[in-house]
């Protein structure tokens, strides 16, 4: 039994002993070894993770710099709580010392690459006791240690503002390093504002004593990267934007404005209507040189002396204007008002007649009255006096006339009624009441000026035209004619020779209306001496060799009277008709009636024994079918002529010898009477009653239908005629702008609209797209002007920018990550220097902030906004005592240098920031 027990016992006590050897009793140890332990696995989870796996777990990305990712725990100390931050890249073969890649502060600060961060969650982020910063660097460095890891590891400390740090690294069993940074905010002293006294601070940290720098040389090694940046064109520049805003409605009218000011717009086809904020607000240039050996301050006073173009490298970053991304701020444009305007259009619907919303006694005016402002009378008399006494200057537009600006129906931008809808646009920020205000306004000072005065007639004409335009055409401008012998009867006071219609069709200076009058006002007689006695009237003189068919009489073309001028929808109208028809040769005569029987009347005044047949000839030869012996009748002269055989012979094709052809019942009721003795064919009275009762009776939303269709296309083809050099990108956004307008505004143009708000909110979007195009085509106006002789400059950075821009306008991959800040580094050739060289002008008397230049390395006379340079010292592993007996199981290769101190400096002469890293032996 006691044997028994005795081993039963035995065994107990073993098992128990093998329980307390393999477990470690937690409750047993203090709080910071918890603390240690709880850092060990976290750190060991994300070293067995590594970078991929980790992005799978939601590891975060930073926006800036895009390559570094992080994860983050939280992990607690007794009652404090800390936030351990794991920093790491995917690719992490880069060079730190590479001043082009993407680096993270304590990256550039410390030349490391993968780290961690511990701080406390509190409002500052930062540890203000010294022993407690301590603590934590020991807690993570045994922690890293036991994890075999050489991750080094950050604290922050001091205040926030100082960007300070302390850390540590483990390197092997004896190596080291120790990090510190620390940064001075104002009054950096003079020393340090200069290349050698920043070289001796890093020297005096490992040389003896301040004695030993000028008689002993220490080989340093030096890379320099230094940061200018171009000064705005304007000290005023950043309050042109405000002022456009807030003066739109007013006093920066078209034509008005104070243009004393040079705009760096100020040749842009847009700068009539507005003036646009550079989207290119200056360039940052860097300039870094690669590494070399320095072994005295003089070396470092001559290179402060040296020239930006001796550096190695010189790369761009252009700083563009926030507004351009849409999500931040207003832009004042053309976007921006058709987007007013379409707000308008849809209000439109709201009132019957155009003076609903002039008159403020009608109902819901205190609406009106209080959001839609009309701007003071002097603007309104400014407008008038451009559109309708001096008339709008402008360029060709024709030689820069987009190949699909004609399949929107609208008005030419050159037109008065375009030009009418551009300056309502800008007028009263383009609200209904201010557009209904101006439309009846210039109407109004129209008629006045043509009742009070007719000593100009062509500019009363030229104002008047306008109204036409306006409600019933958009390229035919010519139908100023009705409306002027409208005028003409309602006043009575002009002289009769104006009452002739072909002096009229020939009022915008062409002469061919004043020659024909000058053949028409006499008889004229045939000069072949076989004619009879019959008189002519009204020739034009002989079609080459031609004869009549029952006399052997040459065939004379008439003096015609043109046909009925016809706006584009009555146009349309009647080949709807006709198609409706089919192809009904007499319906089409019955359509042309009128001005087919005005031009029998003059071909029997002009050949009295014509018949209808040599009508037909002349007319229409495609109807008279000959034997070929008037083929080369209208190459021979009249003497070749009569030796020709006569009478012609031919004979009138199916349709015009068809029973009951109308052409010749027309041909049989039409008198002999020369064009000048006809009734004109257009009515004065009666086409001037209909336009008087259009302008009366048009509703609003016609006059906005028309405003919209015609102001998107006077937009675009203004926006056009801008130069952006061979930007393929951009000439491609420009033919699919047109296309979308097109085929947006097509309810518009087939007057389909009907208070649809479907199409209303198509226009909207149409606006939206238009904001995005006219964004892009500022950008690359404003690079191309800056970068003409360095095309692949500009070219580049458009590029870059587009394809920034792409996910913003909806366009780009979903694939893709969005860029959410615009970051583009452009390495310059030497032969572009030169062109950015010349945008750094020497500084002027208002741009004179900085009176001292403290830091040297000139440019043009701009001094680097910031300098940063790297000193390192490295020394060899062989010659150190401890290296002989530490080789052997250590990471380290001893056959190469280490870099044993590193100091990182960034600053100006206003500011200092100082990181400094040494590597020790232990």
């Amino acid at each position: 039994m006691a044997s028994s027990s005795k081993a039963n016992l035995t065994e107990e006590d073993e098992e128990e002993e093998e329980e307390v050897e393999h477990f470690d009793d937690f409750t047993l140890a203090s709080s910071w070894e918890r603390f240690i332990s709880e850092i060990e696995a976290t750190c060991r989870q994300w070293f067995a993770d590594g970078p991929k796996n980790l992005l799978g777990k939601g590891a975060a990305h930073l926006d800036s710099p895009s390559k570094i990712y992080k994860v983050k725990s939280d992990l607690k100390d007794a009652a404090k709580i800390y936030s351990m931050e794991y920093y790491f890249e995917i690719n992490n073969n880069g060079n730190i010392a590479d001043w082009n890649c993407t680096l993270h502060d304590l990256q550039l600060c410390f030349g490391v690459k993968e780290f961690l961060v511990i701080s406390p969650q509190s409002a500052s982020g930062v540890v203000l006791d010294a022993p407690e910063a301590s603590k934590l660097l020991s807690a993570v460095a045994i922690a890293l240690s036991n994890c075999s890891s050489f991750w080094p590891v950050f604290v922050p400390v001091h205040n926030p503002s100082r960007k300070a740090f302390i850390g540590i690294q483990n390197m092997g069993t004896v190596f080291t390093r120790r990090f510190e940074a620390d940064r001075i905010g104002s009054q950096v002293p003079i020393k340090f504002m200069h290349l050698e006294g920043l070289y001796e601070l890093f020297v005096s940290k490992f040389a003896y004593s301040a004695l030993d720098h000028p008689v002993h040389l220490f080989k340093v090694r030096l890379i320099m990267k230094l940061t200018y940046r171009t000064l705005p064109n304007d000290d005023e520049d950043d309050g042109i934007q405000d002022a456009d805003a807030e003066n739109a409605a007013s006093e920066t009218m078209p034509g008005g404005g104070n243009h004393s000011r040079k705009h760096w717009d100020d040749d842009c086809p847009w700068s009539e209507w507005y003036s646009a904020e550079d989207p290119v607000k200056g360039f940052d240039l860097v300039s870094t040189w690669s590494e070399k050996v320095v072994e005295s301050s003089l070396e470092m006073a001559e290179m402060e002396n040296s020239s930006p173009h001796e550096a190695e490298k010189w790369i761009l970053t252009p700083n563009l204007s926030p507004n351009l991304d849409s999500s931040k701020g207003e832009r004042i444009g053309f976007a921006s008002q058709l987007q007013l305007l379409v707000s308008a259009l849809d209000m439109s619907f709201e009132a019957q007649f155009m003076e609903d919303f002039v008159s403020v006694e009608n109902p819901g005016s205190d609406n009106l009255k209080s959001s839609m402002v009309i701007p003071p009378p002097t603007v309104l008399d400014r407008v008038l006096k451009d559109l309708l006494i001096e008339g709008p200057q402008f360029p060709d537009f024709s030689k820069g006339e987009h190949k699909s600006s004609r399949a929107i129906k609208g008005a030419p931008v050159e037109s008065l009624f375009a030009q009418f809808c551009l300056h309502s646009l800008w007028f009263g920020n383009c609200n209904i009441r201010a557009i209904a205000v101006l439309n009846y306004k210039c109407l109004q000072y129209a008629l006045r000026r043509s009742m009070n005065s007719m000593k100009n007639f062509k500019t009363v004409l030229g104002a008047m035209m306008m109204y036409l335009l306006i409600w019933k055409t958009f390229k035919m401008e010519r139908s100023l004619l009705v409306f002027m012998l409208k005028l003409k009867a309602l006043m009575g006071n002009v002289t009769g020779e104006l009452s002739n219609p072909l002096i009229l069709e020939g009022f915008d200076g062409s002469k061919t209306a004043t020659s024909k009058l000058s053949t028409n006002s006499q008889d004229v007689y045939s000069a072949d001496k076989r004619t009879s006695d019959s008189k002519r009237r009204g020739s034009a003189g002989p079609v080459g060799s031609m004869k009549l068919l029952n006399s052997c009489q040459s065939l004379h073309a008439p003096f015609t009277q043109n046909a009925p001028l016809m706006t584009e929808d009555m146009h349309e109208e009647r080949l709807r008709a006709v198609e409706a028809f089919g192809d009904s040769f007499n319906f089409s005569a019955q359509l042309e009636r009128e001005t087919l029987s005005s031009d029998m009347s003059a071909f029997k005044a002009a050949n009295p024994d014509a018949v209808f047949e040599d009508f037909i000839r002349w007319h229409s030869p495609g109807d008279w079918e000959n034997d070929g012996s008037e083929a080369d009748g209208l190459s021979k002269n009249l003497t070749e002529a009569m030796k020709d055989d006569w009478p012609p012979r031919g004979q009138l094709s199916g349709r015009m010898s068809g029973h009951g052809n109308l052409w010749r019942k027309i041909w049989n009721d039409a008198p002999s009477l020369p064009a000048y003795e006809q009734k004109p064919l257009l009515d004065p009275n009666r086409e001037g009653e209909k336009i008087l009762h259009y302008l009366e009776t048009v509703r609003p939303h016609q006059l906005l239908e028309q405003m919209v269709c015609t102001a998107f296309r006077a937009s675009a083809d203004t926006l056009n005629l801008t130069n952006f050099g061979s930007l393929k990108q951009m000439t491609t956004k420009m033919d699919q702008l047109y296309l979308t307008m097109a085929s947006t505004l097509r309810p518009l143009q087939a007057n389909l609209l009907c208070g649809n708000n479907e199409t209303i909110q198509d226009l909207r979007r149409l606006c939206v797209v238009f904001e995005h195009v006219e964004k892009l085509l500022t950008l690359a106006a404003s690079l191309c002007r800056k970068f003409i002789p360095a095309p692949r400059v500009y070219e580049a950075i458009f590029s870059d920018y587009y394809d920034f821009y792409l996910p913003t306008m909806g366009m780009g991959s979903a694939d893709v990550d969005v860029q959410k800040e615009f970051d583009m580094k452009l390495q310059l050739r030497v032969n572009e220097r030169e062109v950015v060289s010349n945008m750094f002008t020497p500084p002027t008397a208002n741009q004179s902030w900085r009176k001292v230049l403290s830091m040297g390395n000139l440019l043009n006379g701009h001094e680097p906004i910031r300098r940063e340079v790297i000193f390192s010292k490295r020394d060899s592993s062989n010659d150190h005592h401890y290296a002989a007996g530490t080789r052997r199981g250590t990471h380290m290769n001893y056959q190469q240098e280490i870099e044993t101190y590193r100091m990182y400096i960034c600053g100006t002469s206003n500011d200092l920031r100082v990181a400094l890293s040494i590597t020790s032996y232990d």
